[in-house]
């Protein structure tokens, strides 16, 4: 006698099953991570533009009244342009008879280009002190305004007040808006006029060290002399009034060209300027009004550098260093080699090209920096970021704005037909026809239900109505097709009869039951559920009518004192039934439950039998017999108690499956919106319904959520958690509705806020998993859930 021992450092072979599913859930595992990093990106986007609103990290704090006794006399009486040199402040006034033109909160996409076009008119230059976050949305504005020679600073990302900020939300305030001009115009600057900010009297103890920090990277802050005011609206008259300074004295004056409705600054704005013209003012920039400060008091060699020093002033255009620190890609600027002395700085040449290539900033420009390197790419990487935004998050808003109409009228609509169906069909004088009393076969396709096939057939041999009853065993390696025999016996069902075929998948199994059945009615149901007494009986009422081919029955959830169970009772009360409801009543079932089911043997081999095409063959089958010109209804008294998937793994197997099928079967059956009669009733009624209520609205159902989350904590938290519960009381009124016509306990209702932030998210995710599936043209296999046989007697299950 030989015995042969297998060698102890050999593995044994992954079987041809085994691959197969490694190699799916291999391939399953990047569309997962896809599907989370859509929903990440879109997140992204949403807060993207939210901080662009400054909805995000908005802070509209002002400070007002604080001591400034810490801040030195010659800054809070000196002029309205402040540079530090070595940590010591310097400031300058603006020269006499001279305009610096100044703008701030802009660019607008209304008024912007409107003082744009006035200031082109009057051959006049301007300085614009920019929002980032406008700049960001608007780029095309800025260019416009750097190309046609006007100057350009920062006003902050967010337009808050720095003083009330860290030292790195002021650093990321000034970059971005750094990154934004890069973007936008290719500049840089070095200009900085703080938000809520006035004349330097009015800088505090608070604000002085910011603008200190700034000063020691390279920022000129830039005040004011004159403040017209028009974000009052007092009126053009005023405005003009107090936009003009006294007597010959020079001016820094202030305008806004965006902040809110700025229609009487654009009737002002042309007669001030013409006005002031008319008194002998030349406008000019901050840069040009600097330059022209030294050219009044300092020489200038033949190579453009400085002959000497002034006390107040520095040099013509110059700031105190090449370029901020918080702009390493910028470079140039006005303080290089060959700038012309400013004679009158009124109008400008913009930026142009020197001999050498290289871009030259005029004097009126010079406080811009080219952007180089990795600050312009950052730069143009931010406004294409900003525009996808500004497209994607309004059409999703326009879209979320639909989905949640469609949605509360399908709730509306489902509430009236349901009514309608539940008071037609329990009419006292309500029949089918003649009673069906004729036996039926009963398939019961097995494949490893050990712990289940005996309840099953305990609940079959209570039936009311006659039954011939087939148990195919689809290659179970558990002795399911041993235990069935055995419970028959037991049971004293000499009606049962075991089939034992090779694994070939349950549709193979259900065909194999059908070919083999001895009656014309034959009721499908799965190993795993358990009937009432009654309800074989009442399943096969309809088929009276000899218009009917299948009848759906009440799927119910046996396993529900659990959470997850808990959670799928209301989806099965609540989404199932409703729905099944208002399809019977328009006549486009699109699914008969797996779980119970019966149908005319003549008609499930006429249309081939249940297909193996697509992973949800009971919709396969349903949507097949509508076009073959059937009738599918259904029956809420025949009852069905099934065991749901018990952890949160086998529930997001089961409902990827249900839902990747669903899909398949309707791209199967997409001819039916062209057919005619009772298919194109189903193709043109009963598919842009599920496609609509169970793809496309679940599949944005998530950004529903993600933007009560967003308006909750970024925008009105009361106003949003009132929207929230709003819905929610709907939903439960449908619920309560829907659990009424069934005759359900309500107390599992309680646990239906939690459903709508857990459950459902994960309900979305598995949708958006499938789609991602489809659209990639990824294959799935049917996958076997693993059963605890808890479901047993009906009366077990309340």
């Amino acid at each position: 006698m030989t015995t042969t021992t297998p060698s102890r450092g050999r593995r044994r072979a992954p079987t041809r099953m085994e691959r197969a599913a490694g190699k799916a859930s291999a391939l399953q595992r990047p569309r997962v991570i896809l599907a989370l990093l859509l929903l990440l990106g879109l997140t992204c986007v949403m807060l993207l533009d939210g901080y662009l609103r400054a909805e995000v990290g908005g802070d509209e704090r002002v400070r007002d009244g604080a001591s400034a006794n810490k801040v030195p006399d010659k800054v809070l009486n000196g002029g309205p342009i402040l540079t530090f040199r070595n940590g010591k402040p310097v400031t300058q006034t603006i020269p006499k008879k001279t305009i610096v033109l100044t703008f701030d909160d802009g660019p607008n996409p209304t008024y912007t280009p409107t003082v744009l076009k006035i200031l082109k008119k009057y051959d006049v230059p301007a300085t614009f002190f920019l929002v980032g976050s406008m700049v960001s949305r608007y780029p095309d504005i800025v260019k416009r305004m750097v190309a046609q020679g006007n100057e350009v600073g920062i006003h902050t990302f967010t337009h808050v007040d720095l003083s009330y900020q860290s030292d790195a939300r002021i650093k990321r305030e000034m970059e971005q808006t750094q990154l934004a001009l890069a973007g936008a115009a290719g500049i840089t600057t070095t200009l900085f006029r703080a938000p809520y900010s006035s004349e330097t009297d009015a800088i505090d103890n608070y604000s002085y060290p910011v603008y200190k920090k700034l000063g020691a990277s390279g920022y000129t802050s830039v005040f004011v002399d004159t403040d017209s005011d028009d974000w009052k609206q007092p009126g053009v008259a005023k405005i003009i009034k107090w936009a003009t300074p006294s007597g010959t004295s020079g001016s820094s004056v202030l305008f806004h060209d965006a902040g809110g409705v700025r229609s009487q600054t654009m009737k002002a704005l042309p007669t001030y300027i013409a006005m002031m013209k008319a008194k002998g003012y030349t406008f000019t920039t901050v840069s040009g009004a600097i330059a022209k400060n030294n050219s009044a008091t300092r020489p200038v060699t033949s190579t453009g550098a400085a002959a000497g020093t002034s006390t107040g002033n520095v040099e013509a255009g110059a700031q105190p260093s090449a370029a901020p620190s918080a702009v390493p890609g910028g470079t140039g600027g006005a303080g290089g080699t060959g700038r012309t002395p400013v004679d009158s700085a009124v109008g400008g040449t913009g930026t142009g090209n020197n001999r050498n290539g290289t871009r030259q900033t005029s004097v009126l420009q010079g406080a811009h920096r080219e952007a180089t390197g990795m600050t312009l790419y950052e730069g143009k990487a931010l406004i294409y970021a900003v525009t996808v935004a500004e497209w994607v998050v309004p059409g999703l808003a326009a879209g979320l704005t639909v989905v949640g109409v469609a949605v509360m009228s399908r709730f509306g609509m489902m509430l009236i037909l349901a009514r309608r169906h539940y008071r037609q069909r329990n009419k006292r004088r309500f029949n089918w026809g003649p009673t069906v009393t004729r036996p039926v076969t009963v398939i019961v396709p097995a494949y490893n239900e050990k712990e289940c096939i005996a309840n099953t057939l305990e609940s079959l041999a209570k039936s009311t109505h006659p039954i011939e009853v087939i148990v195919v065993d689809d290659g179970s390696s558990d002795g399911t097709s041993e235990i069935a025999r055995e419970a028959a016996r037991s049971f004293g069902m000499t009606n049962v009869r075991v089939i034992r075929q090779e694994n070939a998948g349950k549709p193979a199994a259900l065909n194999n039951g059908v070919r083999s059945a001895s009656y014309d009615i034959v009721v499908m149901m799965d190993g795993d559920t358990v009937f009432e007494p009654d309800t074989v009986r009442h399943l096969v009422q309809p088929f009276a009518d000899p218009e009917v081919g299948a009848v759906a029955g009440n799927a119910k959830v046996g396993n529900r004192n659990t959470i997850i169970g808990a959670w799928q009772h209301i989806e099965y009360v609540m989404g199932f039934n409703l729905d099944r409801r208002m399809y019977d009543l328009l006549r486009c079932m699109p699914t008969i439950p797996g779980a119970i089911g019966a149908f005319r043997r003549e008609a499930v081999l006429a249309v081939g039998g249940m297909s193996e095409d697509t992973l949800a063959e009971d919709t396969d089958i349903t949507i097949a017999l509508h076009r073959e010109g059937w009738r599918v209804v259904y029956q809420e008294h025949a009852k069905a108690w099934t065991e749901a998937p018990a952890s949160l793994k086998q529930l997001w197997s089961q409902r990827y499956r249900w839902s990747y099928g669903t899909m398949q079967a309707l791209w199967k059956h997409r001819k039916s919106l062209t057919d005619k009669g009772p298919s194109g009733r189903f193709g043109r009624v009963g598919m842009p319904l599920v496609v609509i209520f169970q793809i496309i609205t679940p599949v944005f159902a998530p950004l529903i959520d993600v933007f009560t989350v967003y308006s909750m904590i970024f925008v009105d938290f009361w106003a949003s958690l009132a929207m929230w519960f709003a819905v929610l009381g709907i939903q439960l009124l449908c619920a309560a509705y829907a659990f009424r016509l069934d005759r359900e306990k309500y107390r599992y209702l309680l646990m239906m806020p939690l459903q709508q932030l857990a459950y459902r998210q994960m309900m979305y995710l598995v949708l958006i998993h499938s789609s991602i599936t489809a659209l990639t043209g990824g294959r799935l296999r049917w996958q076997k859930l693993k059963r605890t046989g808890e479901v047993g007697t009906p009366a077990g299950a309340s």
